[in-house]
C-alpha cells in the first residue's frame, strides 16, 4: 500500500463523495487533481460533498474551511458535508454549506485499482442516484477529427474512425465501425448496461458509466483488433469480437 491517498469509485453522472480518513489537505488537492486531469470531462463543474464520518482525529474549522475552498479552486462545487452524528464538531453552526444526511445511493467501480490509487486516508467516490433512458440513436457517417467532440442523447453509431484527440460520448451505447483512436464514453449518465463497439480498438481511454481504462491497459487485452467493452459485476471488461 502506498501513500497516493486515493480510490476512485462511482460514475460521474451526479455528485462526488469525498471521504476523509486522515486529514492532509496537500495530498487530497495534488491526489484530486491528479485524477481530474485524467478524465476532466467526468469531473468539470462537478457536484461534491465532503464526509468526515470515518476521520482518525477532529478536524478543525480552519481546516475544513481551507479544503472547502481548496476543492473549489479545482472547479468542483461543494454542496454539502457529511458527518457521524454522534460526533458533531463544535463549530458546526459556523460552517455556511449544509450538513447532509448518509445516503442511500451506491457507488460504482470506476477503474481497476492500481496499488497507486489504495490508501487508507482518502477515497473519492461518485454516487449514483438516478439512471436516464436513452433517447433516439445519431449517426455520423464523417471521421471525428482531432480536437472534435461528438455527443448523443441515446446510442452513437460512427461509420468512420475516431481519431487520436477526438472525444465521442453516448448516454447509451457507441459503435464505431472504423478505428477507434481517440476517447469513447458511453453510458455517461450512468447506464451500466451501455456497451462501446470497434472495428479497431487503439483507443486513448474507454468507459462505461465513469468506469474507465487508459490505453496502456488495453494494449495488454485487446489492440489494433474488433472489440466490445462491458460492465461485468461493476467491472470493466474488454472482449474480442
Amino acid at each position: 500500500m502506498t501513500d497516493s491517498g486515493f480510490r476512485l469509485k462511482g460514475s460521474v453522472v451526479t455528485t462526488i463523495l469525498l471521504e476523509i480518513q486522515t486529514f492532509s489537505l496537500d495530498n487530497i488537492i495534488f491526489h484530486l487533481k491528479k485524477k481530474i486531469d485524467q478524465v476532466p470531462h467526468f469531473f468539470n463543474q462537478a457536484p461534491i460533498i465532503i464526509d468526515i464520518s470515518k476521520m482518525k482525529r477532529g478536524i478543525t474549522i480552519d481546516e475544513f474551511e481551507a479544503l472547502i475552498q481548496a476543492v473549489g479552486s479545482l472547479g468542483l462545487g461543494v454542496i454539502g458535508w457529511r458527518c457521524d452524528p454522534e460526533n458533531l464538531p463544535v463549530w458546526k453552526a459556523s460552517v455556511t454549506i449544509p450538513l447532509l444526511p448518509a445516503s442511500k445511493a451506491r457507488a460504482i467501480q470506476m477503474a481497476p485499482e492500481t496499488k497507486e490509487d489504495i490508501s487508507p486516508d482518502v477515497v473519492v467516490k461518485t454516487v449514483v442516484e438516478e439512471r436516464l433512458v436513452p433517447q433516439a440513436t445519431k449517426v455520423i457517417t464523417k471521421p471525428i477529427r482531432s480536437g472534435q467532440q461528438v455527443y448523443a442523447e441515446g446510442d452513437l453509431i460512427i461509420l468512420a474512425q475516431v481519431s487520436a484527440g477526438a472525444e465521442v460520448l453516448a448516454d447509451g451505447n457507441i459503435h464505431v465501425y472504423g478505428t477507434l483512436r481517440g476517447r469513447a464514453l458511453a453510458g455517461v449518465k450512468g447506464d451500466v448496461e451501455a456497451r462501446i463497439f470497434c472495428k479497431s480498438m487503439e483507443a486513448e481511454l474507454v468507459s462505461i458509466a465513469g468506469n474507465f481504462m487508459l490505453s496502456d491497459a488495453l494494449q495488454d487485452i485487446v489492440w489494433k483488433d474488433s472489440a466490445q467493452v462491458l460492465l461485468v459485476d461493476d467491472s470493466l471488461e474488454i472482449v474480442p469480437l
